[in-house]
């Protein structure tokens, strides 16, 4: 599997895009002024980084200005690239899956690419050596199992489905009970999409939780957010967060929209870290995401 630097430039391509004229006007000018401060703030929110966000960061650059350690436009240039980086950096650490079998819950909004992302997760550990069972829990939508079950097929993996309208956490329950029996270290479940308003279907997610738990399985959570729904994204990254807690996010549809960067304010906002980024419909089309590299390619 290939996680280049290049992909995730490409994958980038449109939010770059959003920022370059505003960075040229930013940039261009031969010494800082309210115009450069205003500027920067138009570039910011126009980009989707956010009204709180873009506060937070301007507020940290002029406190740099203030202590004289910004004194240029060179200066504030690299000043931006640091705390756009440190934004997207809030809240990493491993994805620990040193306890065996640990189920990750995958959750998302209706249509943000749930069952796919599970299957290209999946592969990914799989080439990690780790040995993974997939568990069809959208027990609600009637293709949801037999999608899952093509991928599996496809991957060489494991999968765990029920009948359509069966309990998902009665599904997961048996699923742990095999895992543990069969010596799998990975039970990646895909969960049915939500509404992120309706409360019923959050709580179900909680149960599906707690069902883990009980059983003494360590759980993860990784929601899958489509990148095209800009600002809207921070709901629904905040109701799954408040259901289920947040071990990160998988982005999605980040090379067809310029709103990349509402991952700025879903990181600085929520503190849960960018994991991973989808580039196709592949198994392969998953890139580790690098906020370093990430920043680079949109700043450039």
């Amino acid at each position: 599997m290939s996680f280049s630097i290049g992909s995730l430039r490409q994958a980038a391509a449109k939010t770059r895009s959003a920022f370059r004229d505003r960075l040229a006007s930013v940039f261009s000018k031969s010494e800082l002024s309210a115009e450069v401060w205003d500027d920067l703030e138009e570039m910011l929110i126009t980009a989707d980084v956010g009204v709180s966000t873009t506060e937070n960061i301007l507020g940290e650059l002029r406190g740099r200005e203030r202590k004289g350690q910004i004194r240029e436009i060179d200066g504030l240039r690299e000043g931006l690239h640091q705390e756009l980086v440190a934004r997207l950096n809030q809240g990493i650490s491993a994805l620990a899956l040193d306890d065996q079998p640990v189920v990750i819950l995958v959750v998302g909004f209706n249509g943000a690419g749930k069952t796919t992302t599970v299957a290209k997760l999946g592969r990914y550990w799989q080439q990690a050596g780790k040995r993974v069972l997939l568990v069809a829990g959208d027990t609600f939508r009637a293709a949801g199992g037999e999608q899952l079950n093509i991928w599996a097929e496809r991957l060489g993996l494991q999968c765990i489905a029920g009948q359509r309208g069966a309990d998902a956490a009665a599904l997961l329950f048996d699923a742990i009970a095999s895992a543990r029996a069969r010596g799998f270290d990975v039970v990646l479940v895909d969960t049915a999409g939500r509404i992120h308003t309706k409360t019923n279907l959050m709580d179900e997610l909680g149960k599906m939780r707690g069902i883990a738990q009980r059983q003494q399985i360590e759980v993860r959570t990784l929601l899958v957010l489509d990148a095209s729904t800009g600002q809207n994204g921070i709901a629904q990254a905040r109701a799954f967060r408040d259901a289920v807690g947040l071990d990160g996010i998988v982005v999605t549809k980040l090379d067809g929209t310029a709103k990349g960067g509402v991952l700025f304010a879903v990181a600085d906002e929520l503190g849960a870290p960018v994991r991973f980024v989808g580039t196709g419909e592949q198994p392969d089309d998953l890139v580790v995401f690098d906020p370093e590299a990430f920043v680079t390619a949109v700043l450039e």
